[in-house]
């Protein structure tokens, strides 16, 4: 076997331990070693994505097999997350909407210190299941900045609905199971206007996350929900003021 498509395999599997574990950070993870190596950028998200059609599935099946996922949850987050990858897949194929990404960061900077503010607090998890229109808006624009950005649905969905106050497990658990369908719109998407000539670079990435999507979600369901909550704070804030390093260097 190559040993480029080990290198890839173990770079999807380190990727889906973070995203299985913390409910985002596979793509993004994975993008920045493809950018790193010099794929251009919508080449990069279109193979992630690719790889992640198999992935998610793997791990949106853990989770619910594990009891991690709300249906009600799951349902308001499918069509918008679906509408909005599409569309995102669209316009990263034919525009140049790169800009918009330091200031998702931003964004996500702020989710994260609240999701630690909160972890901090007693009786900061919730069990009961948001819903309404600002769950769908959620969907969309977590779908809409997942294909631009070549990642981004868990990191802004998850990030979001657990500075609300919700269980960490719980919306780890269900935004992994809904983004199998938000992933799979976005490749679909990805096929039409580019041509994905790297196979092994997908099949790598493949391999990985499907060896590493049921410890994942496991771990999630061991871990102390304050410390999930800790940890995914502190994991956001890096990743975000990482990604503002780059748009200016």
């Amino acid at each position: 076997m190559d040993i480029t498509i080990l290198i890839y395999i173990l770079v999807g599997f380190a990727a889906q331990i973070v995203d299985g574990t913390l409910g985002m950070a596979y793509g993004v993870t994975c993008n920045s070693f493809l950018l790193g190596a010099g794929v251009p950028v919508a080449l990069a998200s279109a193979s992630v994505h690719a790889a992640e059609v198999v992935t998610t599935f793997a791990s949106g099946l853990a989770h619910l097999r594990l009891g991690n996922v709300q249906k009600r949850t799951f349902l308001h987050l499918l069509l918008p997350g679906v509408t909005g990858g599409a569309l995102g897949a669209y316009l990263l194929s034919n525009l140049p909407v790169g800009v918009l990404k330091p200031y998702i960061a931003m964004y996500l900077i702020l989710m994260g210190a609240r999701i630690i503010y909160r972890a901090l607090r007693k009786n900061t998890q919730q069990d009961t299941e948001p819903g309404g229109k600002p769950l769908l808006l959620l969907g969309f624009f977590g779908g809409l900045m997942d294909a631009v950005g070549g990642g981004g649905w868990g990191p802004i969905v998850t990030s979001t609905l657990v500075a609300r106050g919700r269980s960490a497990r719980r919306t780890i658990g269900t935004v992994n199971a809904a983004e199998f369908f938000v992933t799979l719109a976005e490749t679909i998407t990805f096929s039409v206007f580019l041509s994905l000539t790297n196979w092994q670079v997908v099949v790598g990435l493949m391999i990985g996350g499907l060896l590493a999507a049921p410890l994942g979600a496991t771990i999630t369901k061991k871990l102390d929900p304050r410390k999930l909550m800790l940890v995914v704070g502190f994991f956001i804030i890096f990743l975000s003021v990482r990604t503002i390093y780059l748009a200016f260097t």
